[in-house]
C-alpha cells in the first residue's frame, strides 16, 4: 500500500510538473508573428508578396524559357510526345540556319545604326530642351509643357499618313534622316517622355550649382556642359537604354520610312527579318545546297532568340548601371 501511495504521488508530481512546463499557446505572439510589428514585416505579408513575385516572374519568364528549350530541340523531339522542356540533344543546326536566312550579321549591323543615330540625336534635343525647361522662366512655359504631354498622348497611327506625306515630299523616305531629323528636333520615338524626364531631374539639379559657376563667369553653355549635363549621368543612361530599346523594336515605323514600303531601299533590321522570316526562310530553302530543312516551330524560335538576344546581352552587361540610375533619379535638389 505505501509503496502505490508513494507511485501516485510521484506520478501526480510528474503530471504537475509536465504541465507547468507545457507551453502554452500565446495568441499575442502568434498575432505578432503573421501580422508582424512596427520593427518587422508578418509572415502573412512577406508570404504575399512572394507569392505575387513568384507568379509574375512565372508569367514573364515562362514564355522565355520555352522559346529557348524549344529552339534547341530536333524535328525528332519535336514529334515525340515524351519531350516537353528538355531536349534529347542540343540541335544548334536551327540557329546557322535561322541566321543565314535571316542574314544575322548584315542585319545586326544594321539595327545597331538605326537604333543607335536617332538614339545619340534623341539624348542631344531632349537634354537641351529639358535643361531649358527646367531653367529658364519664359511666357508660355507651362503651354509649351503641355504639347509635350499632348504630342505623348497622342498615338502615332493618327499623325502617320501626313507625316509620311511631309517626308515624301522631302525626299528622306528610304533613308536614315526619316528617323535622324525627327530626333534631332525632339520629336524622335517616345521623345515627349525624354524630355519630360531631363526636364524632371535638371529640376532637381540644385540652383546654387549654376549660381556658383555663373558668379565666377560661367555662361549658359559652359554651366550647361560642365555642371548640369555630368550631373545627369541617371537621366542620360536611362533615356539611352529605353530609346534604343523602342527604335530596335520598333518594326513598322522602321518598314515604312526607312525600309521604303513601294521600292526597297536595301535597309533592314532583325525584327523586320523576324517579321518576313517564313518567306525568307523559304527563299533561304531554296537556294541552298544541302542541310536546310522545312520550317519549323524550332527554327522559329531560333529566329525570334537571335532577334532578342542582343538587347538580352545588352541588359545583363548595363543593368546595374541602370538600376543605379533609376535609383539616383531620386535625389533631391533645391
Amino acid at each position: 500500500m505505501q509503496k502505490r501511495e508513494k507511485e501516485n504521488k510521484q506520478s501526480n508530481t510528474n503530471g504537475q510538473a509536465a504541465a507547468v512546463k507545457r507551453p502554452k499557446f500565446n495568441k499575442d505572439k502568434f498575432r505578432k508573428f503573421m501580422l508582424g510589428t512596427k520593427e518587422r514585416q508578418g509572415f502573412l505579408k512577406v508570404f504575399c508578396i512572394y507569392a505575387l513575385l513568384i507568379c509574375i516572374g512565372f508569367i514573364y519568364l515562362n514564355p522565355i524559357l520555352h522559346m529557348i528549350s524549344r529552339s534547341f530541340m530536333s524535328l525528332n523531339d519535336l514529334l515525340d510526345s515524351s519531350v516537353n522542356w528538355i531536349p534529347s540533344a542540343i540541335d544548334l543546326s536551327n540557329y546557322a540556319q535561322a541566321a543565314k536566312s535571316m542574314d544575322f550579321w548584315r542585319s545586326l549591323g544594321m539595327s545597331i545604326i538605326i537604333a543607335g543615330v536617332p538614339t545619340i540625336c534623341n539624348l542631344i534635343s531632349c537634354a537641351v530642351i529639358g535643361y531649358g525647361l527646367a531653367r529658364f522662366e519664359f511666357p508660355g512655359r507651362n503651354v509649351v509643357i503641355g504639347i509635350i504631354l499632348f504630342t505623348f498622348i497622342l498615338p502615332t497611327q493618327i499623325t502617320m499618313i501626313s507625316t509620311y506625306l511631309l517626308y515624301t515630299n522631302m525626299g528622306i523616305i528610304g533613308t536614315l534622316w526619316a528617323f535622324v531629323l525627327p530626333s534631332l528636333l525632339g520629336m524622335g520615338i517616345n521623345a515627349p517622355i525624354f524630355i519630360l524626364i531631363f526636364w524632371q531631374f535638371f529640376r532637381q539639379v540644385p540652383k546654387v550649382l549654376i549660381e556658383a559657376a555663373q558668379i565666377d563667369g560661367a555662361g549658359y553653355l559652359k554651366s550647361f556642359f560642365k555642371i548640369s549635363l555630368p550631373s545627369a549621368a541617371p537621366a542620360i543612361i536611362t533615356v539611352s537604354l529605353f530609346s534604343f530599346v523602342w527604335y530596335w523594336n520598333e518594326s513598322y515605323l522602321t518598314e515604312l520610312y526607312v525600309s521604303g514600303v513601294k521600292v526597297k531601299t536595301g535597309w533592314t533590321s532583325l525584327v523586320i527579318q523576324l517579321d518576313n522570316f517564313a518567306t525568307n526562310y523559304n527563299s533561304y530553302a531554296q537556294t541552298a545546297t544541302g542541310g536546310a530543312t522545312r520550317l519549323n516551330e524550332s527554327i522559329n524560335m531560333a529566329g525570334t532568340m537571335l532577334s532578342v538576344l542582343p538587347l538580352m546581352l545588352m541588359y545583363f552587361i548595363l543593368q546595374r548601371y541602370f538600376v543605379e540610375s533609376i535609383d539616383r533619379t531620386g535625389i533631391t535638389g533645391e
